[in-house]
């Protein structure tokens, strides 16, 4: 049986914030136990996760963006999936698609830490699984909400809190 191949760039993001008790508060960690949980039940998936930056999304940069860049470059799977905080994810797509064209690429985080609610993370990591699993076009898309969309038409509404279809 051959299974699909997914690359995860785990960048950080609320997707991965925990509780620190010592300090009181929510903190990006180095590593990707948010996403262990969901990947151990994906049987036809093989996935190569990749940890960088490990920051919320409002103190990245371009010189971050050039590191994801950097990181996608050298993977040999076509199907990349972008774990990312969601305040600026959209900025990250955008420096993409101005640079990368022949890959499929999907960013995700959440709005709430898996820690605390695992099913919003788990959605929106398990839909752009399911979508790079389909018949799709090298683009840069975001799977939030259970919508997958490529990223000029999903965008979050900061007043509610939420990402909408445009």
């Amino acid at each position: 049986m051959t299974k699909s191949k997914i690359t995860v760039i785990n960048t950080g993001g609320t997707f991965n914030k925990r509780y620190n008790p010592i300090t009181g508060e929510l903190e990006v960690p180095k590593d990707d136990l948010a996403l262990q949980d969901i990947i151990k039940y994906s049987y036809n998936i093989e996935f190569e996760l990749i940890n960088i930056i490990s920051k919320d999304s409002l103190e990245m940069n371009d010189f971050d963006r050039e590191l994801i860049l950097k990181t996608i470059e050298k993977c040999t799977n076509e199907n990349i999936i972008i774990v990312h905080g969601t305040d600026t994810m959209d900025l990250t797509a955008k420096y993409l698609d101005e640079k990368i064209k022949n890959r499929n690429i999907v960013l995700t985080g959440a709005m709430l830490p898996i820690s605390i609610n695992k099913v919003e993370a788990t959605l929106n990591f398990a839909s752009a699984i399911g979508f790079l699993n389909s018949d799709i076009k090298n683009d840069i898309y975001i799977s939030m909400h259970a919508s997958v969309k490529n990223y000029k038409k999903l965008i979050k509404n900061r007043e509610l809190g939420k990402f909408l279809n445009i």
